[in-house]
């Protein structure tokens, strides 16, 4: 038995994203009062004591989406229904049972697994009453409300009485996953197309419209027996053009998936060129020293009239401080060289976890010194004395001196090329810090 589904679903603007945020303790999806903000599922893995449950956010039953994906949302909150183990049915108890809700109760007269009716925004006792009503839709009510932070702990005890207890081989496969990847671009370089062709599931909504990923959305996969985490991202836009609060959400999580991610995937669209949103992604990126590869996606589009080398030679000249950064040419789609860009993507998770010993690392440290010596600052050459590798994750190395201002940006950057190509460390960021010796240790070498 697999991880088991609890699924929300309802009418538009009753709540659902506010019912998953609350039961996930997080804020996770985008809460705004506007109908259609949730197109894709959005998942969560919660655990409550030894019991794993998955939650998953659907869009709005019945919405008349703007960008005309009525129909693909439509799919994607089929298939949630499809997977239940436990439905949650949102109702609002203010507005009272409507049209809507019956065609939604009709709905999932045919699913196969438990519906409870959660009845949203009954924000006080007095208010039970009235949600009373919904008991016509023949379901089981449980009284809410997510802003009153009210029948919590009753909601979850009727959802874990409804699924299904877990086996130990169950709960082995549902531990930490091995690696969690962020898929992060502009807007149509294919991002969702190539998750589902990993997860080999029509899993995200993929559509020609901009921006169809508004939140980003953790999707689960195995791949030679690991578990692995990929999130995929709302396409990013220019700072100026972020005009709505959606957008500015889906920005922001979109930034929290990058730094929460081990490996970043930043992507390419073959026949365009590069933008000044792919340069602030990047350097993003760069800010919070996470290891990147640069996918360039719809290879096929160009691989008869354009070599792999000028693509090449354009990124690099592009982004001249991530000379570092390796360069995969993928087809999404197709899935051809997927493989092969997973398992580069599994060596970078290892370079960023990877430590060096201090001998190992103060023998590089002399022999570079001795190589290319600093140069002399104020009529003093600047010293290391010794250096340590003080954390992972990004690999972060601290070198002791005499005067950490002497050494130039020029001289810490070769020290840094140094130990990529001599250490473990040659394709992942490595955090650098100087930090001037204690004067009580100085005048005891100088004895």
């Amino acid at each position: 038995m697999g991880i088991q589904q609890v699924v929300i679903v309802g009418r538009p603007n009753v709540g659902k994203s506010s019912v998953f945020n609350w039961l996930a303790g997080k804020r996770l999806a985008i809460v705004d009062p506007t109908s259609g903000v949730t197109r894709d599922r959005m998942t969560y893995l919660a655990e409550f004591g030894d019991q794993y449950a998955e939650l998953v956010d659907t869009g709005g039953m019945g919405v008349k989406d703007v960008d005309d994906l009525t129909e693909h949302i439509e799919e994607q909150i089929q298939t949630a229904i499809d997977a239940a183990g436990v439905i949650l049915f949102v109702v609002d108890t203010r507005d009272g049972l409507t049209t809507f809700d019956e065609e939604v109760a009709g709905r999932l007269r045919y699913a196969g697994a438990p519906v409870i009716c959660v009845a949203n925004k009954t924000d006080h006792e007095e208010l039970d009453s009235q949600a009373d009503e919904f008991y016509r839709l023949g379901r089981k009510i449980v009284p809410v409300s997510t802003k009153q932070n009210r029948g919590k702990e009753k909601l979850i005890e009727e959802i874990f009485e409804r699924l299904p207890k877990m086996t130990d081989e169950d709960a082995e496969l549902l531990g930490e996953p091995e690696m969690k990847v962020a898929i992060v671009g502009r807007r149509n370089t294919g991002k969702s197309t190539m998750i589902n062709t990993l997860v080999n599931d029509e899993r995200m909504i993929v559509s020609e419209v901009a921006g169809t990923t508004r939140d980003s959305v953790d999707v689960r996969f195995e791949l030679d027996g690991k578990s692995f985490l990929a999130i995929d991202t709302p396409g990013f836009r220019r700072r100026k053009s972020v005009s709505t609060d959606i957008d500015f959400y889906s920005t922001h999580r979109a930034e929290r998936s990058i730094r929460r991610a081990d490996v970043t995937l930043l992507f390419f669209d073959a026949s365009q060129r590069i933008s000044k949103v792919d340069k602030q992604l990047c350097d993003y990126i760069a800010q919070q020293y996470k290891p990147c590869i640069f996918v360039v996606n719809k290879w096929d589009l160009l691989a008869d009239s354009m070599p792999t080398e000028k693509w090449v030679t354009y990124l690099r000249d592009t982004f001249r401080t991530m000379w570092h950064v390796p360069i995969a040419f993928i087809t999404g789609q197709t899935g051809r060289n997927l493989k092969m860009l997973l398992n580069h993507t599994q060596m970078l998770f290892k370079q960023a976890r990877s430590r060096v010993g201090t001998p190992e690392l103060n023998n590089l440290i002399q022999a570079a010194l001795q190589h290319n010596p600093p140069p002399i600052d104020r009529h003093r050459r600047p010293k290391i004395y010794y250096g340590t590798q003080v954390a992972s994750e990004p690999p972060t190395i601290l070198l002791f001196c005499n005067n950490p201002k002497g050494f130039s940006a020029t001289y810490r950057r070769y020290l840094l090329g140094v130990f990529r190509d001599q250490l473990s460390f040659g394709e992942v960021p490595i955090k650098l810090y100087l930090r001037r010796r204690k004067s009580s240790e100085e005048k005891e070498e100088g004895k």
